[in-house]
């Protein structure tokens, strides 16, 4: 139920999936400095998995998630503590009650700029993001994301790809160049990864259990939907060893005073 790339300890580590994914929800929890933070946002929270480890493990009071898919508002609304609360709206709709002490975004920025838009365009949205970002935050907060960026892939490519067609539509990569752009004198940022290594082993894993477990899988969708998800996961592994994409994790300190 977690959907991004894990971080392994090292390339040749034995450590299980489920391990390597623990290990990366820390790793952003710690890079945010949420932890004992009374209040931390999750933008894009998927599953949850995020903000249960929050307040489960690292003592943070509330932890708020923003997603826009009701079946991940009710399952998160089922299974979750008091302190876990989840929004079913955008980031660009969301209006916090009190400000945050922390911001965590894990595989969301691919879903804030569409394909048909231009780099200024993507820039001005990811600019949008970063000043509400801003806004939200108290003095001196951190922010930890995680991207897939295009690496040594052309737009163009990825525009005419099965995955952007087939899978994910209206979903577009991000550069780093076009981040730090976008976050000029709003952010500060402290720390750049590019673990695409990571995120190579977990596809390749989550297509080794799809295809141990296809025929439970057809059952619950159909030949059609698994064969998708099956050249999906194909030609992301490929990606990933290729260096066509890279997954970048940055580390971003809120600049309290911009020159505007």
């Amino acid at each position: 139920m977690t959907y991004s790339g894990a971080l392994y300890a090292s390339e040749d580590s034995s450590e299980s999936l489920e391990s390597a994914q623990l290990r990366k929800i820390d790793f952003h929890i710690e890079q945010a400095r949420a932890q004992g933070a009374a209040r931390v946002l999750d933008v894009g929270c998927g599953w949850g998995s995020v903000l249960n480890r929050l307040v489960e493990v690292h003592g943070v009071e509330q932890a708020v998630g923003l997603t826009l898919s009701e079946a991940q508002a009710k399952w998160i609304s089922g299974r979750s503590r008091g302190a876990v609360r989840v929004a079913l709206e955008s980031w660009a709709d969301h209006e916090p009650d009190a400000p945050y002490d922390a911001i965590i975004s894990l595989g969301a920025m691919e879903h804030f700029a569409k394909p048909e838009l231009t780099i200024a365009e993507k820039i001005d949205s990811y600019r949008n993001f970063f000043t509400r970002c801003h806004a939200w935050l108290k003095p001196g907060g951190w922010m930890s994301i995680q991207a897939i960026a295009y690496g040594n892939l052309k737009r163009e490519d990825f525009a005419s790809s099965f995955i952007a067609r087939e899978i994910f539509p209206e979903s577009e990569f991000v550069r780093l160049a076009e981040i730090a752009e976008a976050c000029e004198r709003r952010f500060e940022i402290v720390r750049v990864r590019n673990d695409r290594k990571d995120y190579e082993r977990t596809c390749a894993i989550w297509l080794e259990k799809l295809r141990a477990n296809r025929a439970a899988a057809v059952e619950a969708a159909s030949e059609e939907v698994v064969d998708h998800w099956d050249r999906y996961l194909d030609l992301c592994v490929r990606g990933w060893q290729l260096g066509a994409t890279d997954l970048l994790r940055i580390g971003m300190r809120r600049i309290d005073h911009p020159r505007l």
